[in-house]
């Protein structure tokens, strides 16, 4: 099969540079403000430069275990990251492959818009409708996670 792709768009009032530094960190923060969700993470290897690779283990909450993902390409300047499942998740069950890129964008008023395009392939005879709206879900979960803690933590990530 050939790979799909969604996008998203979240609006945030959080200044662009401080939502991609707790994103890109994200690791560090799920397990404290999504513990009943995210049992613990990692990182595995590097130290968030292109190739590091982090594995957040779930709760029961999650129809999976834990997701292993590898940081493909990050510019630090443009606010902007791009990250790959290597294992876990639906790998192997549902899709042959998943990336997900995030590009956050400084608005006028402050805050910003994160923008995000997943692309996948999906198994062949697998229908991936549901797991899209559940993606978004997610993704738009974290973002707002983040962005709340930001803005809880004026001192966090600046």
């Amino acid at each position: 099969m050939s790979p799909s792709t969604w996008t998203l768009e979240i609006e945030s009032p959080a200044p662009a540079a401080r939502l991609f530094k707790a994103v890109l960190d994200w690791h560090n923060l799920a397990p404290k403000l999504l513990p009943n969700i995210v049992a613990s993470a990692v990182g595995i290897q590097g130290e968030g430069s292109i190739g590091s690779v982090r594995q957040l283990n779930f709760t029961s909450a999650m129809p999976f275990g834990y997701v292993k993902e590898r940081l493909d390409f990050v510019d630090f300047d443009k606010f902007e990251f791009k990250q790959s499942l290597i294992e876990g998740g639906d790998l192997g069950k549902k899709i042959e492959s998943a990336s997900t890129q995030f590009k956050f964008e400084q608005t006028s008023k402050g805050g910003c818009v994160c923008k995000v395009v997943t692309t996948y392939k999906p198994l062949p005879g697998v229908e991936n409708k549901d797991e899209v709206a559940k993606g978004k879900e997610a993704v738009t979960a974290t973002i707002k996670a983040a962005e709340a803690y930001v803005l809880a933590n004026p001192g966090a990530y600046v």
